[in-house]
């Protein structure tokens, strides 16, 4: 009964640390996929809205709705588009962290 005790406990100190490994890749695997999926968002929203959709905006800092599919596999989160006269500036920016953190771009007007 001893050695089984023994073994069940040095078998249990291997596994631990295994597990928490497999768990840890889990999350960053996560939180990449997610960072990706918002870059493609914000790079192809303002693809769009650089080929003259800014003019809809007035200037200023405004909610930017997204209507693609692929935004239903990001976390809760905003993405927000600032107008200025020579800029323009589209941003994700989740709520909590351990996301993928905000992604920002920019491009130049005129």
């Amino acid at each position: 009964m001893t050695e089984l005790a023994v073994a069940m406990s040095l078998l249990l100190i291997a596994l631990l640390p295994l597990s928490y490994s497999i768990l840890s890749e889990r999350r960053l695997a996560r939180a990449l996929y997610q960072r990706a999926v918002a870059m493609e968002l914000v790079d192809g929203e303002l693809e769009v809205l650089a080929a003259g959709a800014w003019r809809a905006f007035a200037p200023g800092v405004h909610e930017y709705p997204v209507r693609a599919g692929a935004a239903t596999n990001l976390p809760p989160g905003r993405f927000v588009l600032t107008v200025s006269a020579e800029r323009l500036r589209l941003e994700w920016q989740p709520a909590s962290g351990g996301h993928g953190g905000p992604v920002v771009r920019e491009v130049q007007l005129r």
